[in-house]
C-alpha cells in the first residue's frame, strides 16, 4: 500500500509541473495572440484614416480639373462659333472638289478566268 500511495503521490507531482507548464505556455500564447490582434487592428485604422485622406485629396483635385475642363469647354464653343468659310478663305484654305479612286470588278472583265504563267485560274462569284 505504501508503494502504491508514493506512486500516487508522485504521479499527482508530475501532473503538477505539467498542468503549470501549460498554463504558462497558453498565457504566453494567448497574450502574443492578443498583441497580435492589436497590432492588426492598429494597422487596418491607418489604413482605413489613410484611404480617407487620399479620397478626400483626390475628390479636391477631380473639382478643380472639372473647374478647367468647365472653362475649357467654354472657350471652345466661344472659338468655334466664329469659324466659318470666310474665316477659312482668308487663313489660305480652298475649296476642292473630291475625287474618288475606283477599280473595276472582275466580272468587269468580261471573263471568270485569267491566265497566267501557272494555268488559268477560274474565278466564282460571291453572294456574300
Amino acid at each position: 500500500m505504501r508503494q502504491a500511495t508514493l506512486k500516487l503521490k508522485e504521479y499527482a507531482s508530475n501532473i503538477n509541473v505539467i498542468n503549470k507548464n501549460a498554463e504558462k505556455f497558453m498565457l504566453r500564447v494567448m497574450f502574443l495572440t492578443f498583441l497580435a490582434l492589436i497590432a492588426w487592428y492598429v494597422l487596418l485604422l491607418g489604413n482605413i484614416v489613410f484611404n480617407i485622406i487620399e479620397r478626400k485629396t483626390a475628390e479636391a483635385s477631380v473639382r478643380a480639373l472639372s473647374s478647367e475642363v468647365s472653362d475649357l469647354e467654354l472657350e471652345y464653343l466661344s472659338i468655334s462659333n466664329n469659324i466659318d468659310l470666310n474665316l477659312s478663305y482668308s487663313m489660305g484654305f480652298k475649296e476642292i472638289s473630291a475625287k474618288f479612286a475606283t477599280r473595276k470588278s472582275l466580272d468587269a472583265l468580261g471573263s471568270n478566268t485569267i491566265d497566267g504563267p501557272v494555268g488559268s485560274i477560274k474565278f466564282t462569284k460571291n453572294e456574300i
